[in-house]
């Protein structure tokens, strides 16, 4: 099998900036002159009904490079600084959430520091890293909600080994300033509303509402495993979703499959 064609961007860095530039002015364009109503206003009461609540570790274990430590110290602080733009953020009805358009540009005058990105098949230090935990995050809540996913990308290859994972892989969201997004849209007739803290050791997150939500939502994985070609091991896996009504007897609406995983991995697999 033929490998597959780098792009020409990949052949010298400013034709790759270029490229980045390029793509950073039409997502601007599309902010304030597209079709989308996005989401902006935010308020500090939550509203009364609560649709889905999760939250994930804030640090792996330590590592032996110092360096990814520090990279998990600068995210942590990273988040900080993203969770009050998009704290109480209300999605009313046939608004659009935008990390991004909420977030602004991570940058040093800002105070965001280096933290862990990935970047063409390899963990880079970058400003503002590790705020895909946070997409992570809101990407698995909207899984359990009536949200449409419009835009999102996931990662093109695993990291590292799975360490106390509790949900399936392959659910997570990339970001990169400002085009590799995290949008979702609310179809619904009730306002949304996305709660956003941290606590010493855990990243918490629950979508609420201000009216009825009739649906319970489970996520899970199907035919997942590892499979090796040459020297290069793949992770694969499907994700689907089953919507069912509340209740004593709850009866499922709908079965779908969300995601087909098919990603390079970077360690050795225990199989």
């Amino acid at each position: 099998m033929k490998s597959p064609r780098k792009p020409l961007t990949s052949y010298h860095p400013a034709l790759h900036q270029a490229r980045v530039w390029q793509r950073q002015a039409v997502r601007w364009a599309r902010w304030y002159w597209g079709r989308e109503d996005f989401a902006t206003d935010r308020q500090s009461d939550l509203l009364p009904n609560k649709i889905y609540r999760h939250q994930s570790k804030l640090r792996r274990s330590l590592a032996d490079d110092p360096r990814e430590n520090l990279w998990q110290d600068n995210k942590i602080h990273n988040h900080s600084l993203a969770i009050p733009h998009l704290n109480g953020v209300l999605i009313h009805p046939g608004q659009t959430f935008s990390i991004w358009r909420l977030v602004g540009r991570p940058t040093v005058r800002r105070r965001f520091k280096e933290g862990m990105e990935l970047h063409l098949g390899r963990a880079r230090g970058g400003i503002g890293g590790g705020l895909c935990q946070i997409a992570n995050l809101i990407h698995w809540l909207a899984l359990h909600s009536p949200l449409q996913v419009t835009q999102r990308a996931s990662h093109s290859f695993d990291p590292f080994p799975d360490q106390g994972r509790v949900i399936p892989y392959g659910t997570g969201a990339a970001l990169f300033y400002n085009y590799i997004d995290l949008w979702l849209f609310n179809p619904t007739q009730t306002t949304v509303q996305l709660h956003l803290w941290m606590t010493d050791t855990l990243l918490n997150g629950e979508f609420r509402c201000d009216g009825a939500h009739p649906h319970r939502y489970h996520v899970y994985e199907k035919n997942a495993g590892f499979t090796k070609s040459g020297d290069t091991w793949f992770r694969y896996n499907e994700i689907w979703r089953d919507t069912s009504t509340k209740g004593e007897a709850p009866e499922v609406l709908k079965s779908e499959k969300l995601y087909a995983n098919h990603v390079r991995v970077l360690y050795e697999p225990e199989l």
